[in-house]
Order: structure tokens, then sequence, then C-alpha cells
């Protein structure tokens, strides 16, 4: 018996190492799975099957059957709409649209109306009052849908709206809406609510796509008015609870031609989750008009991307920067790369000031956190620690350009997560988000280096330790 597990054992072992050689981009990588593959047997295979492996290298959908069942093509570029703007003499927005369009077959668009939300309360408030007024349907995609007051409010909601004739969709992630199994979901799918989950967690696929999940937030109503962001549907966002108060998140509800391309991101996933081969793609889109003046670009990317497109939007965005930086995330753990940039750019002279929450909801995520600190507040970095949690997702650069959506600035939403951003082109929003989180810093804690460097033994120790597992965070 022992025998046959060890040759069953360096079966596997080379050829999880084969593996890591053939599909390996990064060379400190592939070395650190080998090393983990050989010092633990069996477990280092599986771990590596199911966090180390390229899935770049793997399409989970095709989507040449999706886009024949697209009407129309995207909406116009900036630089197809005339008379000529601004934007196309600014050569840092036209490089980073060039980018994202490259990426994510997204164009930047203009004539959109733009309405930053800043926490649960008027998250919702909106989001409930829109689908009051839905008038043919309404669809809703979030990572997590949570037991609680406001997931009875939309099923008491929907019930009625398909009373009146109007369609609802819902798509929920496996994983983070694991809750929503069993009596939940079939609660929705009594009332007629079409309903499914992405990538479900079965037996024949638990080691395959487990480690993949869906991030993003989207709903969107009529095709008229569209909601994405970093809030999830659990009542945290609107009660006090867990030890972290009541959670403060960010959200946009949008009006105009970017409705068509965040719908398009929903109406992806949604073709790829029911199967539905007789979803007419084409009955649920329509030209938009101009609702303002701003423009905006959606930034969308996952595991089965060519490209990791969410961590390049962010890159190329901080190579941009002439004056600041802003970002606030509660799980700042990125890779080497884009700490090297951002260390690059504080080095360079531009300000760089980093918010994140000083109590967090993953001991992990804050210790591997920490323990990028030293490094960066010795190039220049400003660290703040805000006194309540947010969840938010928002990097500011200079005055014009801001990001908001469900990317966090970690491995996880640059590599292994469904993420959706709204990239803004705009500096009236940009200067108002701006103020507010200067606002926030003065009066949080700011992180002094040489007080850091006096941290205690253990807590460098529980850095060092989680740090190590900050892939898979």
């Amino acid at each position: 018996m022992k025998t046959a597990l060890f040759y069953i054992h360096i079966l596997l072992s080379l050829w999880a190492i084969g593996a890591i050689i053939y599909h390996g981009r990064r060379p400190s990588r592939s070395l650190g799975w080998v090393l983990i593959i050989a010092v633990l047997p069996f477990l280092g295979v599986v771990l590596y099957y199911l966090f180390g492996m390229n899935r770049r290298k793997f399409k989970f959908f095709n989507s040449k059957e999706f886009d024949k069942r697209r009407r129309f093509g995207r909406p116009q570029s900036i630089a197809e709409q005339s008379p000529k703007m601004e934007f196309e003499r600014d050569i840092r927005k036209k490089r980073l649209a060039k980018l994202i369009t490259a990426n994510c077959d997204t164009h930047p668009v203009s004539g959109n109306h733009i309405e930053v939300l800043h926490d649960g309360g008027e998250t919702f408030n909106a989001l409930f009052k829109a689908m009051e007024r839905a008038e043919h349907f309404i669809h809703l995609q979030y990572y997590i849908l949570e037991r609680g007051d406001l997931l009875d409010k939309m099923l008491e909601l929907f019930e009625r709206k398909i009373k009146e004739g109007v369609e609802v969709r819902i798509l929920y992630d496996s994983l983070g809406s694991y809750h929503l199994r069993g009596r939940p979901k079939k609660q929705f799918q009594d009332i007629g609510v079409d309903i499914h989950p992405i990538m479900p967690i079965r037996l024949n696929n638990l080691l395959f796509s487990l480690n993949f999940r869906n991030h993003r937030k989207i709903v969107v109503i009529d095709n008229k008015v569209a909601f994405t962001g970093g809030v999830n549907v659990s009542d945290k966002y609107i009660k006090y609870g867990d030890g972290l108060g009541k959670w403060k998140d960010t959200h946009l509800k949008m009006e105009g031609p970017i409705v068509n391309d965040i719908h398009l991101v929903f109406l992806k996933d949604y073709f790829f989750a029911s199967r539905n081969e007789t979803f007419e793609v084409k009955a649920y889109l329509s030209e938009q008009p101009e609702q303002g003046k701003v423009v905006a670009q959606v930034v969308s990317g996952g595991p089965d991307s060519d490209q990791p497109a969410i961590m390049q939007q962010y890159i190329s965005m901080m190579n941009q920067a002439q004056t600041s930086i802003h970002i606030a995330n509660p799980y700042f753990l990125p890779g080497e790369a884009f700490l090297q940039t951002l260390k690059m750019v504080a080095l360079e002279g531009v300000e760089v000031n980093l918010l994140i929450p000083k109590k967090s909801d993953s001991m992990a995520a804050k210790y591997a956190m920490f323990s990028q600190f030293e490094e960066l507040l010795g190039v220049g970095v400003n660290i703040y620690l805000r006194k309540d949690f947010s969840h938010s997702k928002i990097l500011i650069v200079d005055d014009d350009l801001v990001s908001i959506g469900s990317g966090n600035f970690d491995i996880r939403s640059f590599e292994l997560n469904y993420e959706a951003n709204v990239l803004l082109y705009d500096e009236t929003i940009t200067s108002n988000m701006k103020s507010e989180y200067l606002d926030i810093c003065e009066k949080a804690e700011k992180v002094s280096l040489e007080t850091f460097k006096n941290r205690s033994f253990g807590q460098k120790f529980l850095e060092g330790l989680f740090r190590f597992f900050k892939p898979l965070l």
C-alpha cells in the first residue's frame, strides 16, 4: 500500500511540475509551487490544481455565439464622436482608453449621467426606487446575496413586479451566496424569477472551478438605468453588527450609453450561466440617448481573459499620474508588479495615499496587508487607517480620473475573479471624490514609519506568515 501511494505521489508530482514548467509565466512563482509540491506530498499537488494553474490557457466561455446574438456593436467611441472632444487631446487618457479597449472591447463613451452612491443606505434607496419603476425587466447579478431584510424586500418587490409582467433574472456566485441554496433560492423560483448560479460548486467540477469566482455586482433595469460597484446584498450595509459596525462601500447609478456596456457584461454571464440557447440577447439591448456629460468606460476581466485587465487598468492609471494617487481598499494585497509601480511613482515625487480600514473582516488579509507597509512607507507612501470598515474599491488619479467597481487591489481580483469596474474621465466627480477621500484621511490614523518599525515580534511573525499565503487570500 505504501509503495502504491509513493508511486502515485511521484506521478502526480511529475504531472504538476510538468504543468508548472509548461504553463508557468513567472519563474519565482513557478519555483514557489515546485517547493510546495516537494514539501507537501499530495496536498501540494491539490493546492497547485486549485490555486496555481494558469487558467488563462483555458476558455470557460466562447463568445462567438453570444456576439452573433447582439443586434448592434458597441456605442460610438470618443474618437468617432463629433465634434472632437477634449478627451482626444489628452494623450494620457487616450493611452489608458486604448489599453482598456484592447483588453475589454469597450470604448470610453460620453453622454452619461453618473451618480456616486457613498454607502449602503444611499445605494439601496436608489436601487429599490429604480426597480419599483421597472416596466419590462430587472437583471441582477451579485457575488453575495445574503439572507436578511434586504433579500426579503427584494423577494416581495419581485413578486409584485412579475405579476405586472416584468421579467426578473438573477445571477449569483455559488460560493459567495452559498446561503442562497435550498429554500431561499426556491422562494425566488416559485414566484417566477429566472435564477442561476455562476460556475456552481459540484463534485464533477469542484477542483477546476472552486477558486474562480464571479465577484461582479450589476443591476440593469429596462436597459435605461444600471448600478455597479462594491456593494453586495447584505444587511451589513444597513445595520450595525459583526464587530465592524455598518459597512461602508461605494456604488454607481448610471444612465446613458454606458448602460449598454455594463449590461453586455451581465448578458454574457447570463448566457454562460443559464445555458439558454434560445435567449435573444438583442431583445434586451437598445441605443441609449445622452443623459449627461460624463465620459465613462467599463472595465471587465476574469481568469479566462487574455490579459489581467483589472491589474493593467490600475497600473496604467498609476503610470499616468502626474501629481497624486489615492487608493481606498480593505484588501490591499497586490502582486510585485503593482507594488513596484506604486513605489516607483512615489519615488518620482507623485503623492501616493493609501486608505484602509484599521479593523478587518479577515485576520489573514489584515496581517498580510500590514506586511507591505514598511517598504511602502520607506519610499514616501502615506498610509491611513480609517476607524470604520470600508469595503470600497477606489483609485483616484490626479484631478480627472477615478475608478469605482468590484475589483480589489489583490491577486485574487487581478488573476482569479470575474470583476467589473467603471472608469470615469470626469473632473467634477473626481474632484468631489478626492475631497471626500482627504476628509476621511484627516480623521484617520496616519501610520508613521518609525512607529511602525517598532511593532512587536509577534505582529512581525504573523505578517510574515500570512504574507506567504497572499496569493490565496
